[in-house]
């Protein structure tokens, strides 16, 4: 006969009140917090959420901490997140260390042949390790992987256009080795959930001809959270979300209306992919996109588990 549990197992005890919660006030404050979670820890229950990781959230020692906890506690929660992270300004720090000089068009990175070993190496080698040494420290499983392993990103070259300045001609812009993927394999990442492990992904894709391509962060996460039917797509960023002319939070979006702000000129530079990926992702059948401040501390559980939300979010 099984024996009862008790509350408080000897193995692990519980930790001890910090001295800003040791009032009985405090600790039914705490209480009824999370029972205003429930209803939204319902209804994520056992789905996918996708969620692209870059910006200050990264750099900042403290932010990624708490990141790292907040997605290992989403694991916990029974929902699976499956992280995509960019790495912009150190590929930036690294590409001047070593004297080359970045251009971008559109908001993507204009990438050679030289870049893209660099791109590679810092995005699928010091930054990827260290999201997943954070996750494992926080009480996860993570992996590291790349979109070339297991082919779970298949790319064709970017092809996109450019107005010339003062003029209305839209000019194609080569963009080097960057790819648009077309192809998502998730055999490796529906084996890694189906195994309770935290798949983290850097955007490096491999062409049919074998070449390997810079996928912009929230491009590959759109195309991820598709082809996984997930719930939600979150893309973390350095702003409080989509601003109308004015500089207001725009909280809520339609594809619709977010298709008018890029073609009015509202929406400009990183902004551009970003709602591009969400248009995408909902018409695929994504639930929802949120584009969320990544600098607020907790904004992924801010967006999932209370009614505020933390940004942008289009449906």
């Amino acid at each position: 006969m099984a024996k009862k549990p008790t509350r408080k197992p000897s193995a692990k005890p519980s930790p001890k009140p910090s001295a800003k919660v040791t009032s009985s006030q405090s600790w039914l404050k705490q209480a009824h917090v999370l029972t205003q979670a429930l209803p939204f820890m319902q209804l994520y229950d056992k789905k996918t959420v996708v969620i692209k990781y870059g910006g200050h959230a990264m750099g900042d020692e403290d932010l990624a901490a708490k990141f790292a906890n907040d997605v290992v506690l989403l694991k916990q929660a029974g929902i699976n997140p499956v992280v995509v992270h960019g790495g912009g300004p150190q590929i930036a720090a690294m590409l001047e260390r070593l004297g080359i000089q970045s251009t971008f068009k559109n908001g993507l990175r204009v990438t050679d042949a030289q870049t893209i070993e660099v791109v590679e190496m810092v995005l699928a080698g010091a930054i990827n390790k260290q999201i997943v040494t954070a996750l494992n420290n926080a009480g996860g499983t993570a992996v590291g992987l790349s979109g070339k392993d297991g082919n779970l990103l298949v790319a064709t070259k970017t092809k996109t256009t450019q107005k010339a300045a003062k003029s209305s001609v839209e000019k194609a812009v080569n963009l080097g080795f960057v790819g648009t993927p077309t192809k998502v394999n998730t055999q490796v990442l529906d084996t890694m959930l189906a195994s309770n492990i935290i798949p983290v992904i850097a955007p490096i894709a491999t062409s049919a001809k074998g070449q390997t391509l810079n996928v912009n962060a929230d491009t590959a996460a759109g195309a991820l959270a598709s082809a996984l039917n997930a719930e939600r797509l979150l893309m973390l960023t350095d702003v409080t979300g989509v601003l109308d002319k004015k500089g207001a939070l725009l909280e809520r979006l339609s594809v619709r209306q977010a298709a008018q702000l890029i073609k009015n000129g509202t929406a400009q530079g990183g902004m551009i992919p970003k709602l591009e990926t969400a248009m995408k992702a909902v018409k695929d059948g994504v639930g929802a996109t949120a584009i969320l401040d990544g600098r607020v501390p907790h904004a992924i559980l801010l967006e999932l588990f209370t009614a505020l939300g933390a940004g942008t979010l289009v449906e």
